[in-house]
């Protein structure tokens, strides 16, 4: 039960488990771009790794089933400490002071939600629903195919593109606040750590908005042929 307490009921402990949840979505995000930028590589690459995770499904149900709990935990406890911060706070302030904060740490909630929705709207366009599931020759799922006809629409490439912007914002704070919470952004390092999720955040922003922008600059129309 103190356990319990320390951990669910305290600011510390939703705290850690900010930090915790945030560390392996964080992982998630750089396994999951990795595996998309396979694409560059051909549609041998990307369908044999569609392929490949295909062939596991109990590792990959009980891995999105993790991260679906890892989403549940980090929303439940982001929720929890800005009510926190209200209540310890009941009376806004008249004059607002932004100049210790930055865009980023101000919209944590705003653009967390947003990647989320977008999160559960990637997930039905190219995984649970797709609208391609042709094959290639090999009579794997076709997902060069099908990434080049969902990008080839500018507005779904672009809505790609926005959302992994705010992706980036939200990374660019969250990755900061994730080093402090565990304890290895402080003293001489908080610059350096605080560097690195910034330049991780725009790593992950272009590795991903490279792919909508490559197809509509023409990467891979040969597959609609």
């Amino acid at each position: 039960m103190n356990i319990y307490k320390a951990i669910f009921l305290s600011s510390l402990g939703k705290k850690y488990i900010m930090g915790v949840t945030g560390l392996a979505l964080f992982g998630f995000v750089i396994g999951h771009m990795l595996g998309n930028l396979q694409i560059f590589l051909g549609p041998e690459k990307i369908n044999a790794y569609g392929a490949l995770l295909k062939s596991m499904p109990k590792l990959l149900w009980m891995a999105r089933l993790g991260l679906l709990a890892c989403v549940g935990l980090h929303l439940w406890a982001a929720i929890q400490l800005v009510r926190q911060n209200r209540k310890a706070r009941p009376s806004a302030y008249k004059v607002v002071d932004h100049s210790g904060s930055s865009f980023a740490s101000r919209t944590m909630i705003w653009s967390g939600l947003i990647v989320l929705a977008f999160i559960i709207f990637h997930l039905f366009d190219f995984t649970i629903t797709p609208e391609y599931t042709g094959k290639d020759s090999e009579g794997r799922h076709d997902i060069f195919r099908m990434v080049v006809l969902g990008f080839s629409n500018p507005l779904s490439a672009g809505w790609y593109i926005f959302a992994n912007a705010l992706l980036c914002f939200h990374l660019s704070h969250g990755v900061k606040s994730l080093f402090q919470s565990l304890g290895l952004s402080s003293g001489k390092w908080r610059g350096w750590f605080n560097t690195l999720a910034i330049s991780v955040a725009w790593l992950v922003f272009v590795g991903n908005a490279s792919i909508p922008v490559a197809v509509l600059l023409g990467f891979g129309k040969e597959a609609l042929k």
